[in-house]
């Protein structure tokens, strides 16, 4: 013989609700999932009063049916939610999603901003090989590395690759005032061993150094046009250390960084070093292609510029 209907209402600050599909063989966990489906309050918090005065009905045993509850047919339950159960079990909520992120990522991979002096891409590098610290004083060390391999090599390094003779890069390169590119950035990727991932944040493109040679790792640096910075990943776990070297087959790290170059493209970034004026957003000067812009960055230390 079927269990007979049990027709029941919740009464809520927004509204009366009616519980449909209940009978008194229906457990209590039932007839929780009915009152959270149409009052949103979560089932863990909810508190139920019957008659009156009203008086607070235990729903724990879930397994229970509901003929062991005081309802009959065409009762009104008075259900609210405990504010201080909802708090908490919006925490765990918070809790599961955090220990989730913790779960499937290391970290945030973040922009870490060094000095505009003419050496920013190597003061980078030399971060990323060594745990994220800043260096300022390892340009030379960096600018002679890179010419001591153009100058055992002037074969490959001839005047048609470089835009100038072997010698004449040589003390080029060693200048302070001389600026770091793709050449020397395929140089320390072969002097590393690494593959150097560029976020180039006008093009919102990544140009991978050393690609074509199947490095096991890749370190990340961001590039505005004019300015170099690394990208390291700071951990979810404040106790652990920043990373800065990645492996070439976790593709995550690369998709934060296409998002990185994402954003910057989207809210203008980047200087267009072909053809710009440019504003100083630190001090509103206004400037006039990259000679002037890496003028006004070495004199100044100001490096955030936007399109006028």
């Amino acid at each position: 013989m079927a269990a007979r209907p049990l027709q029941l209402r919740c009464k809520t600050k927004t509204g009366q609700h009616l519980l449909s599909g209940l009978n008194l063989d229906s457990k209590i966990g039932q007839l929780k999932d009915k009152i959270t489906e149409v009052t949103k309050i979560p089932r863990g918090a909810l508190i139920v009063r019957q008659g009156y005065p009203p008086k607070v009905i235990d729903i724990s045993e879930e397994d229970g049916p509901l003929s062991s509850l005081p309802f009959r047919s065409g009762d009104t339950l008075i259900v609210e939610g405990d504010r201080k159960l909802q708090e908490e079990l919006q925490q765990q909520r918070m809790d599961n999603v955090i220990q989730k992120q913790s779960i499937n990522s290391k970290g945030i991979l973040m922009r870490k901003v060094v000095p505009a002096d003419n050496s920013c891409l190597f003061t980078s590098i030399n971060a990323l090989m060594n745990k994220g610290v800043i260096d300022l004083s390892c340009s030379k060390a960096m600018r002679e590395i890179i010419a001591g391999v153009v100058m055992s090599d002037p074969i490959n390094f001839s005047e048609a690759f470089l835009g100038k003779t072997n010698n004449a890069y040589c003390h080029w390169i060693m200048n302070p005032d001389s600026w770091g590119g793709a050449i020397e950035i395929s140089i320390l990727s072969q002097y590393f061993n690494v593959e150097i991932a560029v976020v180039d944040t006008q093009s919102c493109r990544i140009d991978r150094f050393g690609e074509d040679k199947f490095y096991k790792e890749r370190i990340f640096v961001i590039y505005d046009g004019i300015h170099y910075d690394p990208l390291i990943m700071e951990p979810l776990d404040p106790s652990l250390p920043v990373q800065t070297i990645f492996p070439t087959s976790d593709a995550s790290v690369l998709g934060q960084a296409m998002e990185i170059a994402s954003e910057a493209k989207a809210s203008r970034q980047f200087t267009d070093v072909a053809n710009f004026s440019i504003r100083c957003l630190v001090c509103q000067k206004l400037l006039s292609g990259q000679s002037e812009a890496q003028a006004h960055a070495k004199t100044t230390g100001h490096i955030n510029f936007g399109e006028v």
